[in-house]
């Protein structure tokens, strides 16, 4: 690929542009100059016994339309991109416009949520204005991941629960929005040993939450667990800061089972939560993170109230 970014291409795009503008005002000359070909000004080809080619000038408007289109396009290379990698007297870019434009709309809602700013999680999730705005951003944003009643599905977490992996509180709930999150879930089968250790880990962290599981399996397996009490703690309620889930409840993000159990501890697991910086200002995180926050609450007004 390295080939197809190399400086030299601007040239070359460059010159074959130049060289095409020259052509077509070439081309133009040459015909304009065509001397007539018979007397009678034909060009000597008939079709169809009397269908007669005529040799003559091109009409002026059409001459100086074409003068023109040249003229037009030397002039636009001269303003804006075209030519190879020159980015023209103007500078413009469709990145620059598309930032442009981002920042206007930013601006024009500023006054929407200038008054929620300073608003509490919970005097937002009390304002039936600013939970209809919440519940549109998350609609447009969200839904896709977790669903449109946000209770998501295998691989992307339910937010209608109480259970976070890196904490329900508006701050985290903002952060995560902002900044993203990258859960990682390391293979570890290497660590634990055969597959009849991860086999008898998984019963052990079945039993954790209660599960239905094998007790002779599960007793056998807990000292393997020691390889995942780093990030899970010794008691398997995991860690909001590192996103390591509860093992102790019965919610499993990844499916429930000793075989998704086992999947995960021998190919590990990656999931990400893409920032959102990028798209929403911080004045629609934080209605956005309150709306969301409310969801698992239960104290949230309707937003069609």
């Amino acid at each position: 690929m390295s080939d197809f970014i190399h400086s030299g291409w601007a040239i070359f795009v460059a010159v074959v542009t130049i060289l095409s503008l020259l052509a077509c005002l070439a081309l133009l000359i040459i015909a304009s100059r065509r001397k007539v070909m018979a007397a009678d000004n034909t060009t000597g080809h008939v079709w169809d016994e009397d269908l007669v080619e005529m040799n003559n000038p091109l009409p002026r408007w059409w001459m100086w339309l074409f003068v023109m289109t040249v003229v037009f396009a030397a002039v636009y290379l001269a303003f804006y991109p075209g030519l190879g990698s020159s980015p023209g007297t103007l500078k413009w870019s469709s990145q620059g416009q598309f930032e442009a434009e981002q920042a206007k709309a930013r601006a024009a809602m500023v006054p929407v949520y200038a008054p929620y700013v300073t608003m509490t999680a919970e005097a937002l999730a009390q304002d039936t204005k600013a939970m209809g705005i919440g519940e549109r951003l998350y609609l447009n944003n969200c839904a896709q991941c977790h669903g449109s009643n946000a209770q998501g599905s295998k691989g992307f977490p339910n937010l209608t629960d109480k259970d976070w992996l890196w904490g329900g509180s508006h701050e985290a709930i903002k952060t995560s929005l902002t900044n993203g999150r990258v859960g990682n879930m390391p293979a570890l089968a290497a660590a634990v040993g055969t597959a009849e250790d991860v086999r008898n880990l998984a019963q052990y962290v079945l039993s954790l939450s209660d599960s239905p599981h094998n007790s002779l399996a599960a007793q056998l397996g807990k000292p393997k667990y020691a390889v995942c009490a780093a990030c899970h703690g010794a008691d398997g309620k995991g860690n909001q800061a590192l996103g390591a889930p509860n093992l102790t409840d019965k919610i499993w993000l990844h499916g429930w089972g000793e075989q998704a159990i086992v999947n995960i501890v021998n190919n590990g697991k990656v999931n990400q939560m893409p920032a959102q910086a990028s798209r929403l200002t911080p004045e629609q995180i934080h209605v956005l993170g309150a709306y969301v926050w409310s969801l698992s609450q239960g104290t949230r007004v309707a937003a069609g109230n």
